[in-house]
């Protein structure tokens, strides 16, 4: 009924609005939600995950589900009381940066409805490190729900420099560390819709960052949020600069910066700014997880984002070698009962052993 109610209902009214009036409407309710008891019951009697046991571990982390909300939706850190009712296994904050960001101009997000995307330039608006701190250190989640932070470099002219943008991500990262705020850190290198573009996702530059930032002694799990337009041989490039520098793993990825890439790119407008997400990001990140696991092995964390809209692409991903899947466009083209599908089929396939076991990944079934 819930997927009948959303499909049918509630979505046709939501696509008439604003996509960004309707996120932050959206926000400030599980906001409100998330904040008492009541409220949170509500969401978990109508989206918890009632399964079979879907909780896996990676990298020391204990997930209920192996679904986590991508960065780029709860970029203040105001959802994560609510999120472990939606069948969410964590959640990944931001991306947050040192100063605060009002973000690119309006409109910053635009609908491709038949192609199943939505056009983002939102800029990494966000209201800062410190600020979202504050509010993350404030909020109680259950033991096997993660909280995640991604960090990017400010959208200020002031970071836009290659060594003011290596302190910029560094000012974060330490004032995370120094509150003991996230169980893990994602280092946002792929974010196109900043002063000075995409710099570190370049092997010379995204080497001084990761070594500037190595210098933050802390205990929690690192990735690095990935490109997913460069060839092959760059994008390996970068890996092996993440491999040398020690991270755990990698994201695949961000947005979709090839507009032809969208089913209708018609529906995109010409003079728009930013990357595209969902349906467009689908085969490309899932393509990355694959060839990520056979370049290298075990060595890394693989999490697979992009494209996601039913449980049948999630488990592609998984197949691919991905540990988790982040999503979000899943969550509005499909609807919010979309994690606990993804959490069920995961289950199931894995305790019936034909999903491949990734990393260090520990789960109930095995």
């Amino acid at each position: 009924m819930l997927p009948f109610l959303y499909q049918k209902v509630l979505k046709p009214v939501l696509f008439r609005f604003d996509p960004e009036w309707v996120h932050d409407g959206f926000v400030a309710m599980g906001d409100l939600l998330g904040r008492t008891g009541a409220g949170r019951g509500l969401i978990s009697a109508m989206y918890g995950y009632r399964g079979p046991d879907a909780s896996v571990t990676v990298d020391g982390l204990r997930y209920r589900t192996p679904v986590v909300l991508a960065a780029g939706f709860d970029y203040n850190g105001r959802l994560a009381g609510v999120l472990p009712g939606m069948g969410f296994g964590g959640v990944e904050v931001g991306s947050v940066t040192a100063l605060p960001t009002p973000g690119n101009d309006p409109p910053r997000l635009q609908r491709m409805v038949r192609s199943r995307s939505i056009v983002v330039n939102k800029g990494l608006r966000n209201e800062g490190v410190e600020a979202v701190t504050r509010r993350l250190d404030s909020v109680e989640t259950p033991d096997d729900f993660v909280l995640g932070v991604s960090i990017a470099r400010s959208n200020r002219e002031e970071a836009a420099s290659e060594e003011g943008g290596i302190e910029d991500y560094a000012r974060s990262l330490e004032h995370l560390v120094a509150a003991g705020v996230g169980d893990f850190y994602t280092i946002n290198i792929s974010c196109p819709n900043v002063h000075g573009g995409e710099s570190f996702a370049e092997p010379q530059r995204l080497r001084k960052l990761l070594q500037r930032l190595d210098r933050v002694e802390h205990d929690r799990p690192v990735y690095a949020k990935m490109p997913i337009n460069p060839p092959w041989e760059e994008f390996q490039r970068l890996g092996d600069v993440i491999e040398a520098a020690g991270l755990q793993g990698m994201i695949i990825g961000n947005l979709n910066k090839d507009y032809e890439s969208a089913a209708y790119p018609e529906e995109a407008p010409s003079s728009y700014q930013g990357g595209l997400s969902g349906l467009p990001c689908r085969e490309r990140s899932t393509e990355l997880v694959a060839r990520s696991r056979e370049a290298w092995g075990d060595r890394f964390t693989l999490i697979g984002c992009g494209g996601i809209l039913s449980a049948e692409d999630a488990m592609e991903k998984f197949q691919a070698g991905a540990d988790l899947v982040h999503l979000i466009s899943g969550m509005i083209f499909t609807g919010p009962h979309l994690m606990g599908e993804i959490a069920e089929a995961w289950a199931r396939e894995s305790q019936g052993g034909a999903l491949p076991i990734a990393s260090g990944r520990t789960s109930g079934q095995r």
